[in-house]
């Protein structure tokens, strides 16, 4: 990497020397624009819209356009009267953490190295930075621009990223902000979770740019002669869904298969959102509507399930006795008839005691 601006970084009264490097670089494939019949490159000449000559870069000067035709011209001496106290200097200016910082603020990266006997104070700062978790606001000017910027520890670097100001971040003002939009607690219920379901880390390395991969393939083709193998189909974008729930739910059932989760069997997001809500209550305990919901009706106590339970098993039991009872007084019963019918066929007669005579009494 080559060194693109030199200064301090100014930390109180402890001054840092250091080395700006850029911390990112564009892998973009650029074309250049050439003439179709002899493939030479097409250029531009600097021409006065005036007079109609080519100029030079010495004879160059920068305007201001004040409207109506009317044009305001700088020269560097101009510029260099400008007062930049930070032009060769990192003003640190406070330290905040970094999630008071709003993304949309950062503009570039550029990493610090520090220059000669600087290395200690540098090491210093790195480490008083990782151990207060802030971020040090500071000022710094590039290519004649005083920028507001950041400065923070990335692998065991100082990183220096420039931000936009307040007054260029464009205020959103669509129409659709005045409009009376009600979501229904369903869809955002079933919305969450597809947001669950799609859950990860952020790893950037699994993320690659795969037309950049697939142009790069053609280039190399046309350069070794060979045949252009075409890429894969890209799966077109579904349309605009009609039916919001639905599309939501079959998002959500992509997301468990892509998962390699079972699609089937399982509770709908909805109904668990529903049940993870009221199965758990201030002291974690299940609610009274929770176990209602659970058991399909009506609560029942503990004492009426007990006596629900005893109440049959008396009645078995004492329809169990009595129908032993008569299963023994049955047989009593048929005794008799069974003797008499025996008597007739063997013609035996029944035997009656006879009665003893009264005795006279003188």
């Amino acid at each position: 990497m080559r060194a693109i601006w030199k200064g301090a970084v100014s930390f109180g009264l402890v001054s840092i020397a250091v080395k700006l490097y850029s911390a990112t670089e564009e892998k973009d494939i650029r074309f250049h624009q050439v003439h179709r019949e002899d493939g030479g490159r097409i250029r531009y000449r600097r021409t006065c819209s005036v007079c109609g000559e080519e100029v030079s870069y010495d004879d160059i000067a920068k305007g201001y356009d004040i409207g109506g035709g009317e044009m305001v011209m700088l020269t560097d001496d101009d510029f260099a009267d400008l007062p930049l106290s930070t032009s060769h200097a990192i003003d640190v200016l406070e330290f905040v953490p970094a999630e008071q910082v709003d993304p949309i603020l950062y503009n570039k990266a550029y990493f610090l190295e520090p220059e000669g006997a600087a290395t200690k104070p540098y090491v210093l700062l790195r480490d008083a930075l990782v151990d207060a978790e802030r971020v040090a606001i500071v000022k710094v000017a590039l290519r004649q621009r005083e920028q507001l910027a950041t400065l923070r520890v990335r692998e065991g670097v100082l990183l220096l990223n420039t931000m936009l100001w307040p007054d260029e971040i464009r205020k959103p003002g669509f129409n659709f902000l005045d409009d009376d939009i009600s979501v229904r607690p369903p869809e955002l219920a079933m919305a969450s979770s597809l947001i669950d379901s799609m859950a990860g880390e952020f790893q950037p390395d699994a993320f690659t740019d795969d037309y950049r991969a697939a142009l790069q393939e053609v280039i190399d083709a046309k350069v070794e002669g060979r045949e252009v193998v075409q890429p894969e189909e890209v799966e077109e974008a579904p349309a605009a869904a009609v039916d919001l729930m639905a599309a939501l739910k079959a998002s959500v059932e992509r997301a468990r298969a892509a998962r390699g989760e079972p699609a089937g069997g399982e509770p709908t997001p909805i109904s668990a959102a529903r049940s993870a809500r009221k199965a758990t209550g201030p002291a974690g305990k299940a609610s009274a509507s929770a176990r209602k919901e659970a058991g399909g009706g009506a609560e029942k106590t503990p004492e009426k399930k007990t006596s629900a339970k005893k109440t049959p098993a008396k009645r078995t039991a004492g329809g169990a006795a009595g129908k032993k009872a008569a299963a023994k007084a049955e047989p009593a019963r048929k005794t008799e008839p069974a003797r008499k019918a025996a008597e007739k066929k063997t013609g035996a007669r029944k035997t009656v005691p006879k009665k003893a005579a009264p005795r006279k009494t003188a």
